[in-house]
């Protein structure tokens, strides 16, 4: 009888096909062995373990004496599976029949984390409360702190801490860890200051993973270098997954320097370690070190995850780099990652940034499953691109696919509709927006107020500006921008001074380029240079290369283009527009010099603008330098550069119609040219005489 024993437990552990089990469970029943617990409780775990409940429930229900180790066993396998509601089902039942000891309670509890069903926590707590030997039991407090945890209720699981004298270690780290995964990380570091500084407990490696996590949460560099060298004087600086937070928090403060160096002495890396070191780079400007780290992982052997394809997307995006993001769209494709919906999404993103829509599209239109983000970054690309009407298609099937646009994708829609210029598409977004409670997002309502003013409609403008009660410094800003764009410089101006002189808000560095922009618009020069100094002067606010052009404009416009070099000389660096805003105004002054000066300046930064070599072979034709017309006619034939054509549209009867330069594909062409011949007989007639060049390179140039 010993030997049968012997051999069915020998048996059952050997077990692991259910047709075995059935033969076994056959045999103990024949043995008479069923109503010992070891037996039952073995094929109880074994018939859950080959996912047979039924059977297992069955065996569980019809034994005639279930002891509370039977009760365990079977919780522990509905716990396994993820069962939660029967194990809690099960538990109430169990209190009828055998009272529940600290494991079972333990069992009880990870139902509740798993269905974050906290106020059958609290019962349980309140059952544990009354029985005083459980209650003190240090592992039902751990239980209990997770619980209230994973909850989110962080008072109740220090109340539950603080009612035993002596926590282990144990205690204090699920009190330090639930603070850093409850996004209280300065709680957290607190928490752990007192249990190393008061309670002079020692902290083990989970403990300090979870106070690096806070660290970076935080972005404090400064503690998260302490907490390093602690872990150093305690012998964890090799624990793999200690060093993995400390590389995610020199990741997150930027520290590319201390992230290296402790990635190049790491004796032991795993793909956690190569990833952190890949996205440290690509998120802090060293885009080319990214892709290379990516490239050595590779040769090493190691396999890259969907982090590590998504992080180097990004290095790529960043650097504009679509050969190596065409490279990396390749290895996602090989290793089976290209249609995870984070890795589409990232190569979308990829490819829009990189200037290739059409790729995009056509990696959209091959993904089994869309979320709310991919079509967001979709339609977010597209504008990006200038698609707008492309743009509004995907909006439409966006919303047709059951999609619910963000306030970040209601942002975008509306950019598009500013660059449409159709006051109808405004009105129907206006309303959505209403109905999709969007009306408190101010960057959406600012949104709003820049579409309708460039659709033409300040009036709306104004209203929805005047309906917003918490106005914020996007609001005001969008707002005087609609004045500057229709020409009322004075009424942006008198819109500036209330928000300074009459709110809270402070204007930046946006709503000077606003009111500044209103001010070149409106011809209101000398107001326009006293606010760039009072941005200066009062605000404190560092003007960047479209507050100077602006400012270089607004002299130049006035003659005083010595003064305007003077800004230019005392800016840090000088970007192309600038030097353009100069030339325009040496053109309008014939001043041939200075407009060399700029010309010669742009050639050295490799601008391909050709309207800035236009301007300048202007100049010479004025002084009839037909020569240097001449060179840089073939400069820009050399170069390769096509003047871009402004595009012009207007909306008439619902329709939208554009127009290029020298446009003769309109249908009603010939009756806009006569208009237009009328037009020119009336200016000539009032005594206007055009700025040409030499008729010669006019037409010379028209063929550039």
């Amino acid at each position: 009888m010993k030997r049968l024993a012997q051999s069915l437990a020998t048996s059952l552990e050997a077990c692991s096909n259910v047709n075995s089990l059935a033969k076994l469970h056959s045999i103990i029943i024949k043995a008479g062995h069923l109503e010992d617990t070891f037996y039952a409780n073995k094929l109880i775990a074994l018939y859950t373990k080959l996912s047979h409940f039924t059977i297992a429930r069955k065996l569980f229900d019809e034994l005639p004496h279930r002891t509370v180790f039977t009760w365990n066993s079977i919780l522990k396998c509905y716990n396994r599976d993820k069962r939660f509601r029967e194990t809690l089902c099960l538990f109430s039942d169990m209190g009828f029949e055998q009272k529940p000891d600290h494991g079972t309670i333990l069992l009880a509890m990870k139902a509740c984390v798993g269905l974050k069903s906290l106020k059958f926590g609290k019962m349980i707590h309140g059952f544990v409360k009354k029985e005083e030997v459980i209650d003190s039991n240090l592992f039902v407090g751990s239980g209990l702190i997770d619980l209230y945890s994973r909850c989110g209720v962080m008072s109740d699981a220090v109340r539950v801490f603080e009612e035993y004298s002596e926590p282990d270690v144990v205690l204090w780290t699920m009190i330090v860890t639930g603070y850093e995964q409850n996004g209280w990380p300065r709680e957290a570091l607190g928490f752990f200051a007192r249990m190393v500084n008061v309670a002079c407990v020692s902290p083990d490696q989970v403990t300090l993973i979870s106070v690096v996590s806070a660290c970076a949460q935080l972005l404090d560099l400064k503690a998260g270098r302490k907490v390093h060298g602690l872990l150093i004087k305690m012998g964890f600086d090799s624990r793999l997954s200690l060093v993995n937070a400390l590389l995610n928090l020199y990741a997150k403060t930027g520290s590319l320097d201390d992230a290296t160096c402790l990635f190049r002495i790491m004796e032991e890396k795993d793909v956690i370690s190569w990833g952190s070191m890949i996205s440290c780079y690509a998120h802090n400007g060293a885009a080319k070190e990214a892709l290379d780290l990516l490239n050595k992982m590779i040769f090493e052997k190691v396999e890259p995850n969907a982090v590590i394809v998504i992080s180097a997307l990004q290095a790529c995006e960043a650097n504009c780099n679509l050969k190596e993001g065409k490279k990396i769209h390749q290895l996602a494709i090989q290793k089976g990652l290209e249609l995870d919906i984070l890795v589409s999404t990232a190569l979308i993103d990829m490819y829009m940034n990189c200037s290739s829509p059409s790729e995009a599209v056509e990696l959209f239109y091959r993904m089994p499953i869309k979320d709310e983000v991919v079509w967001s970054t979709l339609l977010c690309g597209c504008v990006q691109n200038g698609m707008a009407h492309k743009s509004m298609a995907i909006f439409c099937n966006m919303l047709s696919s059951g999609v619910q646009p963000d306030g970040i994708a209601m942002v975008k829609i509306l950019t598009a509709c500013s660059e449409l210029g159709i006051i109808q598409q405004t009105l129907c977004l206006h309303g959505y927006v209403v109905r999709g409670g969007f009306e408190n997002n101010s960057f959406v309502e600012a949104s709003l107020i820049e579409s309708y003013s460039k659709c033409g409609s300040l009036d709306n403008a104004i209203k929805i500006f005047d309906k917003v009660t918490d106005r914020d410094v996007v609001i005001w800003s969008s707002m005087i921008a609609g004045y500057g764009i229709h020409g009322q410089g004075r009424e942006a101006l008198d819109l500036f001074h209330l928000m300074v002189n009459n709110s809270l808000v402070k204007p930046n560095s946006v709503t000077f380029l606003s009111v500044l922009s209103a001010c070149s618009h409106a011809g209101l020069i000398e107001e326009g240079i006293c606010l760039f100094e009072e941005m200066v002067n009062e605000h404190r606010l560092t003007p960047d290369s479209n507050h100077y052009a602006i400012v270089v404009d607004l002299l130049g416009r006035t003659g005083e283009l010595e003064k305007a070099m003077e800004i230019i000389n005392l800016m840090p660096k000088v970007e192309p527009h600038v030097w353009g805003a100069f030339l325009g105004a040496c053109t309008i002054h014939h001043k041939t010099e200075l407009g060399e000066v700029a010309a010669r300046n742009l050639l050295q930064l490799h601008s391909e603008h050709a309207g800035y070599y236009i301007l300048m072979s202007n100049i010479y034709a004025a002084d009839g330098k037909w020569d240097n017309v001449a060179e840089i006619r073939n400069l820009i034939k050399q170069k390769n550069m096509k003047k871009v054509s402004a595009v012009s549209m207007i909306e008439a009867n619902s329709e939208v119609h554009s127009f290029v330069a020298g446009d003769r594909c309109h249908p009603t062409t010939e009756n806009i040219y006569m208009l237009l011949k009328k037009l020119e007989l009336n200016m000539v007639a009032e005594g206007y005489v055009p700025n040409v060049v030499s008729p010669h390179y006019a037409e010379e140039f028209a063929s550039s």
